[in-house]
């Protein structure tokens, strides 16, 4: 990421990926309850419309977390954990870390690269990211959406992270592992350029600017800011992503009439269901996330420096 101190320039390629990799699981961690509303949100009102004058089930997302944990246990706000985990080992480690290889890469070693520079190599790192992490997205995805009353006759659809996968591939074959690939792909072209690029430019104002140091407070300030424009943009995808993943073999004949069917049925408001969970969501995981990313490089250049093999 951008930045004029020795410790921006220290982190060899490893390091970065490693640092994002844990960085993403630590903000997984810390705001996966506010994943999992939103997802309960986004996925509500999917399979038919609410008759008229019925209260939906879950409304706003602190309602949403309180009802999940009246009506479920508050282990079910962290259901589909191991697969976010997984997730983030392969999904934040290369779209996060390895941005900046691909930004220099894409630069031809120019020591301020354009924006357009900066958009391709966000585009790239979050389309290879896709490509490794897409089956633990959907077991994500479909953990934290499946309901579990037994008393209502309502039970869990997987039983533990192993199964789900191994359910998918069985039931759906291995493109269901791949399910929404092509959107998620388009996603994550979306969110890693409005993420990624803003805390980038944010960030190298601020320390051009001599606003704050190279520390804590301009990477919060960044950060949040990345994750207000993320939200904006990426939402009406994601929502899409999230019904399609979840969806069962043949509910829709693909992203394209998954989109139409919600704008048909529900209206356009639909692409924006879950807006402040997403954005409450976005906001803390990218201040969590950026904080300990950078945190864990310096830490981890400073055993290595004083702590050599």
């Amino acid at each position: 990421m951008a930045g004029g101190s020795a410790a921006d320039l220290g982190p060899t390629a490893v390091v970065k990926v490693f640092s994002a990799g844990t960085a993403g699981c630590v903000a997984d961690l810390v705001t996966f309850p506010l994943d999992t509303a939103k997802v309960r949100l986004q996925v509500q009102g999917e399979s038919k419309a609410l008759p008229k004058g019925q209260k939906a089930t879950y409304r706003g997302v602190f309602g949403t977390i309180i009802t999940i944990v009246r009506t479920e246990g508050p282990r079910n706000l962290y259901n589909g954990l191991l697969a976010g985990l997984h997730r983030q080992m392969c999904f934040a480690s290369v779209r996060i870390g390895l941005y900046d290889t691909m930004k220099q890469l894409y630069a031809h070693g120019a020591e301020n690269p354009g924006l357009g520079t900066r958009l391709l190599a966000g585009s790239t790192t979050g389309a290879m990211a896709v490509a490794f992490a897409q089956p633990t997205d959907v077991v994500k995805v479909r953990f934290q959406a499946q309901v579990h009353q037994p008393e209502n006759g309502s039970v869990k659809r997987y039983s533990s992270t192993t199964e789900a996968y191994r359910t998918i591939a069985r039931v759906e074959g291995l493109k269901g592992l791949w399910k929404g690939c092509l959107l998620n792909i388009a996603r994550n072209a979306i969110v890693n350029c409005s993420e990624l690029v803003t805390y980038d430019i944010i960030k190298e104002q601020i320390l051009k600017n001599k606003l704050m140091t190279d520390n804590m407070p301009c990477h919060f300030t960044a950060a949040f800011a990345a994750g207000f424009c993320t939200t904006v943009v990426a939402s009406p995808v994601d929502v899409v992503k999230t019904r399609f993943m979840n969806s069962v073999p043949g509910q829709y004949g693909g992203a394209a009439n998954c989109a139409l069917t919600m704008l048909l049925r529900e209206g356009p408001s639909a692409f924006y269901k879950g807006f402040m969970p997403s954005f409450l969501r976005l906001g803390s995981w990218n201040i969590v996330m950026f904080v300990s990313y950078e945190q864990i490089q310096r830490v981890v250049i400073f055993f290595h420096e004083n702590l050599p093999l």
